[in-house]
C-alpha cells in the first residue's frame, strides 16, 4: 500500500492510510506444533520442549530444531525396527501362526530385554507426552498411546515373569514402531507446511555492503540502522527496506508481494529488504530495520494468522477432544465386555490396545490446523496476507464484492489530460504552479499526477502554509499570500461557486477545480486508465456467482463508463467517505454478504463494516488496520483469487474432517472386535498402521491445497 500522510485528497475518493503497527519480536519462527494437543510429543531426547520461546537472530534456527526432531524420531524408528525383528522371530504367536519352531534359552527374558528397550526408548515420546497431558488435565493422542503400550508392557512383563497368559511383545514391539514411522512421516508433513514461511525468513541476507566516506563496508543485516546508506550489486538481495538513492534496476518482489514480473526502481522509489537485484547497481537509503520492515511484519502476520483459532478450527478441536474420552471410555469398555463374557484377559486387553490405538484422534487433531499452516504461509507468498482466519474461511459465503475504483479496478496514475483557465489574466502554468503548491503536502494519486506534470513543465513549486484537508471535497492552504483551494465537484455544488459553462464534467475524466481567494480560476481533468488484469477479474468472479459493484467518488459519468467497460453488476458514484459504511449497510440489509476493497483511511468504517474487509494497495504497508485480509498488490485479479482460495481452503477443512471422523466411526467397532465371530479381527499393529495411514492422508490432502492458489 502507499505510504501516505494523514492529508489525503479525499474529492476524488481519496485514500489515506491506517497503518497498523505490527509488533514484531526478533524471533522469525517460533516452533509452535500445529495440533496443539500433540505438543508434548514434539520433545528432544534431552527432555527439553523445543516450543518455548527464542530470541535468536538464527532465522533458521528453529527449523533447524525441528528437523533435529524429525532425525530423532528417525533414529527412534530404526533402532526399534532392528530390535523388533529378534522379538517377533522368538515369539511363540508369531511361531504358531508362521508354523516354525525355533527353541532359543532364556527366550522369554531376551523378549522382555529387547522390548523394555523398544518401550523405554523408542516409546519415550509417548510416555512424556501421557505424563504432559495429564499434567495439563486434557488427555488427547499420547495419553491413548502412552496407556495402551504401558498397559501391554506391563502385563507382558508379568508373563515372562511367572503370570499365566500370553505375552504382548511383538505387538508391543510393532506397535511402536509404527507409531514412531508414522509420527516421523507426519512431522515431515508439518515441517513441510511451513516451508513457504520459512523461505520468506531465509530471503533476508546476513550481510550488507553500506557505504561510508566513499568507501563499501561489510556489515551484518542486523547492524544496520535507518538513513545508512547500502551499496546493492547486481544479483544480490535487498538486506533492509529502503529508498533508492542512485542507480537504476529491476527488481523481483515475488516471493514477497506476488508480483511475478520484476519491477523497475529508480531514484526515490521504495524497496523492500529480501527483494532480489536484477542486472543494475543500486545505492540505498535504509528507512526500515528488524521488526520494523516489511517482510518481518509479514512474518508477524503470517505466524498471527496460523496462531489464531477459526471456528472451524474450534469444531475439530471440541471434536479430538470427545473422541479422547470416547477412545478411552470404550477402550476400557472393550476390555470389561469380553471378560463378562468369558474371553481370556490376553485377547481382552489386545482389544482394549487396538481401540485406544486406532481411535487416536491424531488426524483429526491436524486436520484443520495444517491446512490452516498451508494456506496463511502459500497466501503470503502470493501477495495475500490473512490477519482475520474466520473472515478468510467465510470468503466462501461472498455474494457481492464493492470494489473501489481508483488504483484497484484502475491504474491510480492520474495523468493529467487537459489544463483549463477561466481567467485572462492566469495561464495554465500559473495554475498547475499554484495547484503544485497546496498539493504537494499530499501523496494521493492526483496530487503525484499533478506535481509529476509541473516537474515535466519544470515548474518551480511554491511552499505552502496552513494546509488542509477537506474531508470529500478536496485541499487547501495558502501559497504566496493567496488561499488556494484544489476541489472537485461536490465542494462546487455543495457552496453553490459559479463557474463557467464548460464540459468539464460531462467527460470521463476526473475533475479538480482550482479557487483563488474564493474565486474559481480554471480546472484541471485527469485520466486513469483501466487495469488490463480488472477484467479477468470480474469475469471470475461472475462465473462464480458473485456480484460486483463500483462505489467511487467521481461522477456518473467517470463511473458508468468504467462499469461498462468491465461489464460490472452495478456501480455507486459521488459516495463521499462517509458514505461508504452506509452503502454496505445497506446492501447487507437486503442479505449479501459482503467483501469491502479499500486502501485508506476514509475506507476503514466501510472495510470494518463489511463481513469481508480487504484492504488494497501496493508499497511497503503492509496493514489497513480495519481489514482482515490484505493484497500487497493493487491487482484486482488477487481479489477473485482470495475468494476462489479461501473456497479451497475450506473444502479441504472440510474433506479432512470428514475422513478423520469417518475413519473412526468405522475403525473403532472394527478395533472392539464387534465382528469377531465373522473371522475379521484387527490387531494393535495393524491398528496402528491403519492410524498412521489416515494421518499421513489427512497431510497429503493438506499438502494439495499448494496447487489450489491461482
Amino acid at each position: 500500500m502507499k505510504n501516505k500522510d494523514k492529508h489525503q485528497h479525499p474529492h476524488h475518493g481519496a485514500k489515506g492510510n491506517a497503518e497498523k503497527k505490527v509488533e514484531g519480536t526478533e524471533e522469525r519462527l517460533e516452533e509452535k506444533t500445529l495440533h496443539g494437543h500433540t505438543e508434548a510429543m514434539h520433545k528432544d531426547t534431552s527432555g527439553h520442549p523445543p516450543h518455548e520461546t527464542h530470541s535468536d537472530h538464527d532465522t533458521g534456527g528453529h527449523h533447524d530444531h525441528h528437523r533435529m526432531m524429525i532425525a530423532d524420531f528417525k533414529k527412534k524408528f530404526w533402532v526399534s525396527l532392528v530390535l523388533s525383528i529378534p522379538v517377533i522371530i522368538i515369539s511363540p504367536m508369531i511361531q504358531d501362526i508362521v508354523g516354525y519352531s525355533l527353541h532359543i534359552p532364556y527366550n522369554m527374558y531376551i523378549a522382555f530385554a529387547l522390548s523394555s528397550i523398544i518401550f523405554f526408548y523408542g516409546g519415550w515420546p509417548f510416555l512424556t507426552g501421557l505424563v504432559e497431558e495429564v499434567k495439563k488435565g486434557a488427555p488427547g493422542m499420547m495419553t491413548l498411546i502412552g496407556v495402551a503400550i504401558t498397559v501391554a508392557y506391563l502385563y507382558s512383563s508379568a508373563v515372562a515373569f511367572g503370570l499365566p497368559g500370553m505375552d504382548f511383545f511383538w505387538e508391543l514391539a510393532t506397535l511402536i514402531v509404527i507409531m514412531l514411522l508414522g509420527h516421523w512421516i507426519e512431522m515431515r508433513s508439518v515441517l513441510g507446511a511451513s516451508k513457504a514461511l520459512e523461505l520468506l525468513v531465509s530471503m533476508m541476507p546476513s550481510e550488507a555492503q553500506v557505504v561510508r566516506g566513499g568507501e563499501t563496508v561489510t556489515v551484518k543485516v542486523e547492524e544496520l540502522q535507518p538513513e545508512d546508506l547500502i551499496l546493492i550489486r547486481p544479483g544480490e538481495k535487498v538486506p533492509a527496506d529502503g529508498v533508492v538513492a542512485q542507480g537504476e534496476s529491476y527488481l523481483n518482489e515475488s516471493m514477497l508481494t506476488g508480483e511475478s514480473k520484476p519491477v523497475q526502481k529508480k531514484k526515490d522509489d521504495k524497496v523492500i529488504g529480501g527483494s532480489i537485484n536484477g542486472n543494475g547497481s543500486l545505492q540505498v537509503r535504509v528507512t526500515s530495520t528488524g521488526k520494523d520492515s516489511y517482510l518481518n511484519k509479514v512474518i508477524n502476520l503470517v505466524q498471527e494468522a496460523q496462531k489464531t483459532k477459526s471456528e472451524t478450527q474450534r469444531l475439530a478441536d471440541r471434536a479430538a477432544k470427545w473422541l479422547t474420552y470416547i477412545a478411552l471410555t470404550a477402550g476400557f469398555g472393550t476390555l470389561a465386555v469380553w471378560l463378562l463374557l468369558g474371553q481370556e484377559f490376553a485377547f481382552a486387553l489386545e482389544r482394549m490396545v487396538t481401540v485406544m490405538v486406532i481411535s487416536c484422534p491424531h488426524a483429526l487433531g491436524l486436520a484443520i490446523p495444517l491446512v490452516v499452516a498451508i494456506s496463511t504461509a502459500v497466501s503470503a507468498n502470493n501477495g495475500l496476507l490473512i490477519r482475520n482466519r474466520t473472515a478468510f474461511e467465510n470468503s466462501r459465503k461472498i455474494t457481492t464484492v464493492i470494489f473501489d475504483k481508483t488504483g484497484t479496478l484502475t491504474q491510480g496514475s492520474h495523468e493529467i489530460a487537459s489544463l483549463i483557465t477561466f481567467s485572462d489574466t492566469t495561464d495554465e502554468r500559473e495554475m498547475l504552479r499554484l495547484a503544485a503548491g497546496v498539493e504537494q503536502n499530499s501523496e494521493h494519486f492526483i496530487s503525484q499526477g499533478i506535481l509529476r506534470k509541473a516537474k515535466s513543465e519544470n515548474i518551480s513549486v511554491p511552499p505552502s502554509e496552513n494546509f488542509n484537508y477537506l474531508p470529500g471535497k478536496g485541499l487547501e492552504g495558502v501559497v504566496e499570500g493567496k488561499e488556494v483551494k484544489v476541489v472537485g465537484p461536490n465542494y462546487i455544488r455543495e457552496y453553490n461557486i459559479k463557474v463557467p459553462a464548460s464540459e468539464a464534467e460531462e467527460g470521463v475524466e476526473t475533475v479538480v477545480y482550482v479557487l483563488v481567494d474564493g474565486q474559481p480560476i480554471g480546472y484541471i481533468t485527469m485520466r486513469d486508465q483501466i487495469r488490463e488484469e480488472s477484467a479477468g477479474a470480474i469475469k471470475v468472479l461472475k462465473e462464480n456467482g458473485i456480484k460486483n459493484l463500483l462505489l467511487t467518488g467521481d461522477n456518473e459519468r467517470v463511473a458508468k463508463s468504467v462499469s461498462d467497460k468491465l461489464v460490472m453488476d452495478g456501480y455507486m458514484a459521488n459516495v463521499l467517505p462517509h458514505q461508504k459504511q452506509e452503502k454496505v449497510k445497506e446492501l447487507q440489509a437486503q442479505g449479501e454478504f459482503v467483501a469491502m476493497t479499500g486502501d485508506g483511511v476514509n475506507d476503514a468504517p466501510a472495510l470494518a463494516q463489511a463481513d469481508v474487509g480487504i484492504a488494497v494497495g501496493s508499497g511497503t504497508d503492509v496493514a489497513a488496520e480495519t481489514a482482515d485480509i490484505i493484497l500487497v498488490n493493487s491487482n484486482p485479479q488477487d481479489i477473485a483469487s482470495l475468494i476462489l482460495f479461501g473456497k479451497a481452503t475450506y473444502r479441504k477443512m472440510i474433506q479432512n474432517l470428514i475422513w478423520a471422523t469417518g475413519y473412526n466411526v468405522i475403525a473403532l467397532p472394527l478395533a472392539a472386535g464387534v465382528l469377531y465371530q465373522q473371522g475379521i479381527m484387527v490387531s494393535p499393529a495393524v491398528g496402528a498402521a491403519l492410524m498412521s495411514l489416515s494421518t499421513v492422508i489427512v497431510a497429503i490432502n493438506a499438502q494439495l491445497l499448494r496447487r489450489e492458489i491461482k
